[in-house]
């Protein structure tokens, strides 16, 4: 998984196997709860 910076309020997330391929474009919120449910699991 690669995570792109540089878009102030989004984060585009791409699978580094596929780097011609489409990014997932997240809101800065969701990638915090996302990251959230990760480490708490």
């Amino acid at each position: 998984m690669q995570v792109a910076d540089g878009f102030p309020g989004l984060v585009p997330v791409r699978d580094s196997k596929v780097p011609h391929g489409s990014a997932l474009v997240l809101s800065a919120s969701a990638w915090t709860a996302f990251l959230h449910g990760v480490i708490t699991g």
